[in-house]
């Protein structure tokens, strides 16, 4: 009997799982039901791809629809929450607690920097004697027999001895040597680890003392430390952050009133939106805009309650009452449409007695109506921003500021400026920082400064990102000027409320100064910055410190 091949392939299709074994006497046969069968399943498997990409599709889309829904439902949820918000401005003071926590601005932080440990000093390995076993002479039986072997061997465990005794003197005076230094090290980084401690501790205890000072000048009734306290409230009451935050306050002790200039925000920080909505046919979220006549009426709204949520915070926190009345001036800064210039209004101003705020239940009130009933002046729409005059004005002289002298067009190549008399010294750093100043529409002026060779003033930088309050101080100084000073002048800035204190002087300063003034607000400028700072505004002077001592001493 004749014997007939068989031919056998395996088609396994892994994404369908699915599997068959063809079989036939026909090799080519065979062949042909394999790649059919493959290509059947193939085309199975891509039909079923395609309609799982279909099916994901869909559902990607049917996600971000929901997705954009929710938030365009977020985003409506958000600009309601701004609106209503902006309606409750007065409403949302009413609970809060204005009064002045001078406990809780005391700092109690402790000096950060963890104290310098105590080298462990290296110990010094024991001293090696003659009679420890590693130098004991060894003998063999010849050594015993022959002196002179014996002698050698001897000889040699002395020899052994000593140079181990040598090299343990040369390991002592090393590691002793190494002890010292590590202990000086030591000492000088805990010196100036107390050094630092003791400066942030004077600091503290400075910055403490300034606020119970201030505490106890208010309940004094002083009339600074009552606009310094009044300035504290206002800051710490909380607006939208695109809000300006910027006021200015004047007590007048004889009548009682406190006079504040107030920054309101103009009419284009109004929100916009009113609601958002998904619209499938454009696929976006679209906004809905609130009605030009709801903005200036919101505006509006906002205006008057700034006013009175002003008067109701100082009245009060004022717990000594030493405010009798207030008058509330609002200002806006804004685009002027007739020239494009930017310009401050005055829109609104009212004043309001104690007694009469009083009487006042603020949760109720309309607040136009309110504002109108204090006889407040203010253009009937205000979002016009139509000027007014303001009822009382700030007066804006400070009795500490002199009349300025020209000085500089007298300093010469031979003008030596540590040998000044001391009032020019002060008006030629006043000119001088002028100059530099002048650029950014900036002000500088001189105070009434004590006869000690130090010279104060203030300057006024109008740039809305560096710019504000300077203080500038100067040293006359033939020596170098020690930390303390600095320590002066940052205790000044903060005082003052400035963003920056610059000293000046015609020497140099000690690395102490250099260090302390180290991530503080603070510029130093030196003998050379100064004749510097000079030579760029077109003034050429000089400085020399042993001629200056020789002068003045002779005086």
């Amino acid at each position: 009997m004749a014997y007939k091949q068989i031919w056998s392939i395996e088609v396994r299709h892994r994404g369908l799982n699915k599997y068959r074994r063809i079989t036939g006497s026909d090799k080519y046969v065979v062949e042909q039901k394999a790649r059919a069968q493959e290509a059947t399943w193939n085309a199975m498997w891509e039909k079923k791809q395609q309609a799982e990409a279909k099916r994901a599709a869909r559902e990607a889309a049917a996600r971000d629809k929901e997705s954009k829904k929710s938030e365009a439902a977020r985003r409506t949820e958000a600009a309601e929450q701004e609106v209503e918000n902006l309606l409750g401005t007065l409403v949302s003071s009413l609970n809060v607690v204005h009064t002045v926590d001078w406990d809780s601005l005391l700092d109690r932080a402790e000096f950060s920097e963890v104290e310098p440990a105590a080298p462990a000093p290296r110990a010094i390995p024991e001293e090696p004697r003659e009679s420890d076993p590693e130098f004991a002479v060894r003998l063999g039986f010849l050594d015993r027999v022959f002196s002179q072997r014996r002698t050698k061997r001897e000889t040699e465990a002395r020899d052994q001895f000593f140079a181990a005794h040598s090299a343990w003197e040369r390991e002592r005076a090393e590691i002793s040597s190494e002890n010292i230094a590590r202990a000086k090290a030591y000492q000088e980084s805990l010196r100036m680890w107390r050094e630092r401690a003791a400066g942030f501790r004077q600091l503290q205890e400075a910055a403490n003392d300034r606020i119970l000072g201030m505490k106890e000048e208010y309940a004094k009734g002083s009339p600074d430390a009552v606009s310094d306290y009044c300035e504290m409230v206002l800051a710490s009451s909380q607006y939208p952050e695109s809000f300006p935050e910027e006021w200015d306050v004047e007590f007048r002790p004889s009548s009682g009133l406190l006079v504040v200039e107030y920054s309101l925000p103009p009419p284009k920080l109004m929100p916009s939106a009113k609601a958002y909505k998904y619209v499938a046919v454009r696929d976006a979220i679209e906004e809905q805009s609130l009605s030009s006549a709801f903005r200036d009426k919101l505006y509006d709204s906002v205006l008057y309650q700034i006013a009175l949520r002003t008067i109701h915070e100082i009245f009060e926190a004022d717990y000594i009452e030493a405010i009798s009345a207030v008058n509330f001036n609002g200002w806006v800064r804004d685009i002027d449409p007739s020239t494009g210039n930017e310009v401050d209004t005055c829109v609104m101003s009212v004043q309001a007695s104690r007694d009469d705020f009083d009487c006042i239940t603020l949760e109720n009130v309309d607040p136009k109506a309110c504002f109108k009933s204090l006889k407040g002046v203010g253009s009937s729409k205000l979002h016009g921003l139509a000027a007014v005059p303001p009822i009382v004005s700030i007066d804006r002289s400070d009795a500490r500021f002199v009349d300025a002298r020209e000085v500089v067009d007298s300093v010469g190549a031979t003008t030596n400026l540590a040998a000044m008399d001391w009032q020019d010294f002060e008006h030629l750093i006043r000119e001088v920082f002028e100059k530099e100043f002048l650029s950014a529409g900036g002000e500088v002026r001189v105070t009434q400064a004590s006869k000690d060779g130090g010279v104060d003033a203030i300057a006024f930088d109008p740039d809305p990102i560096r710019g504000g309050k300077i203080v500038i101080q100067a040293k006359r100084y033939t020596n170098v000027v020690g930390v303390s000073a600095v320590r002066d002048l940052y205790g000044t800035t903060l005082n003052e409320g400035a963003t920056k204190g610059i000293l000046v002087t015609t020497s140099d300063y000690g690395s102490d100064a250099y260090a302390f003034a180290k991530g503080k607000p603070l510029t130093l400028l030196n003998g050379a910055n100064l004749l510097h700072l000079l030579q760029k505004h077109g003034h050429v002077a000089r400085i020399d410190i042993r001629e200056a001592k020789q002068l003045l001493d002779n005086e």
